[in-house]
């Protein structure tokens, strides 16, 4: 028997390495624009600004209800699953809203495959919980 969360773990380390990656974007274009606070009105420094935030809004608890129910038991396939479309749905958020003033499609995918891992998650951690 093992203890914690390993599959967790490792999209836990592959969401550090793209947020790592969205940050360095916005480091780039405050280099570029240089624009050291806030986004000095430049879009696509904003864009960028944006992109890594809501990767910080939704990320941690996805991850944190992974790791929830992974050590409650949830089968490592599922916990899979959930892990593939997060990092999948986050590059495509990333990419669509980079490359798009508007709607697009990478946006529009990209959000709606985090929602329904988020969604999935949460149903799963309420049913551990419920389970008490």
């Amino acid at each position: 028997m093992t203890f914690g969360a390993p599959v967790t773990a490792l999209y836990a380390g592959l969401c550090a390495l793209l947020l790592l990656l969205l940050a360095g974007l916005v480091v780039n274009q405050r280099r570029i624009t240089k624009v050291g606070l806030g986004d000095g009105g430049n879009e696509a420094l904003a864009r960028a600004m944006r992109v890594q935030a809501n990767f910080v809004e939704y990320v941690p608890m996805s991850l944190l209800l992974m790791a929830v129910v992974e050590v409650n038991g949830i089968p490592p396939k599922w916990l899979h699953m959930a892990g593939v479309v997060l990092i999948g749905s986050r590059l495509l958020h990333a990419w669509g809203f980079s490359h798009s003033s508007g709607e697009s499609f990478g946006r529009m995918a990209g959000t709606l495959g985090t929602f329904i891992v988020l969604f999935a998650l949460a149903v799963l951690a309420l049913k551990v919980g419920a389970a008490l």
